[in-house]
């Protein structure tokens, strides 16, 4: 069954504050949880393996666009019986793409759960998450209460995080090219011998990745990049928001002048595209970049 709510996430400069001011709200304090969440490489949404010190373990597969602001997430809870198999099964078809751990104190007010991580190697975040669903909240409602719990609770404007602890962990990039590479060794390349693999990220944080197709007939090959939006837009998804590229022969490979008007087409000016191989340094820069003096929907609309 697919289960949805209202997240919000922000650093939190003092955890012990935010703690007395959840309980002067009258929040429920739930004590410590100790997780260890396991990410598996996904091509729709994000995939991750939660582990708790204390026993039990369950998948849980979600989707949540990557936004400073209060966001609807949408996610499936499966119970895992068996953990550890599971996460090694997982590791084997998938790929394992990072560990989270972190010890997180748990409130609860008026079916919102408030979050207060301690996250290895990131520090301190506070966490909103207005449950959705009958009996809990509408969406409305669940957007009002965040808007009042975030007052409540002094989060900053400057405080507030975009991305998951898994991507800021990965350090933004890191996740999309080990994507690509992994497209780019599946590429169809007899001709030229030059594989090619892209990823790209959707509103919804949804990865989407695609290799290079060749064809006898050239011109009717397909560039990397252009296998990529096709997998975004078949998904329902028309927009991205970070690109990776990864090549089989050179150390950073730049899209083609046409794949660049394609990425331009579903991507912002300030969209960041990384170009390298995972491990490495990747060379990061922008579509403006990439693309300058571009021609757009906008210049259709004069």
């Amino acid at each position: 069954m697919v289960r949805g709510n209202v997240e919000l996430k922000a650093r939190d400069p003092d955890p012990a504050a935010t703690a007395a001011r959840c309980l002067a709200l009258g929040a429920e304090d739930r004590g410590l949880l100790v997780q260890r969440d396991t990410y598996f490489a996904a091509t729709r949404g994000r995939l991750k393996l939660r582990e708790h010190e204390r026993g039990g373990a369950e998948l849980i597969a979600y989707q949540r666009p990557d936004a400073y602001e209060a966001e609807h997430s949408a996610y499936v809870l499966a119970p895992a019986s068996e953990p550890a198999g599971l996460r090694e099964a997982l590791d084997a078809a998938l790929g394992t793409v990072v560990v989270v751990a972190k010890r997180r104190r748990l409130f609860v007010w008026e079916d919102v759960r408030i979050h207060l991580d301690e996250v290895e190697r990131l520090g301190s975040f506070v966490e909103l998450e207005a449950l959705l669903g009958p009996g809990l909240n509408d969406p409305t409602t669940a957007h009002e209460k965040v808007a009042r719990l975030r007052e409540e609770l002094a989060i900053d404007d400057g405080a507030l995080v975009e991305r998951g602890y898994a991507d800021l962990l990965l350090d933004g990039g890191e996740v999309l090219l080990r994507a690509a590479d992994g497209a780019m060794r599946n590429a169809y390349a007899p001709y030229s011998e030059f594989k090619v693999g892209a990823a790209v990220r959707g509103r919804s944080g949804a990865i989407y990745v695609g290799a290079n197709v060749e064809n006898s007939s050239y011109p009717q090959g397909q560039c990397a990049e252009t296998s990529a939006i096709g997998a975004l837009v078949t998904a329902g998804e028309t927009a991205l928001t970070a690109v990776a590229v990864v090549a089989e022969r050179i150390d950073q490979c730049p899209p083609c002048g046409g794949c660049r008007q394609r990425l331009a087409e579903l991507g912002a000016p300030d969209t960041l595209v990384y170009l390298g191989r995972p491990d490495r340094p990747a060379q990061v820069t922008t579509l403006a970049d990439l693309l300058p003096l571009s021609f757009g929907r906008g210049d259709l609309e004069r």
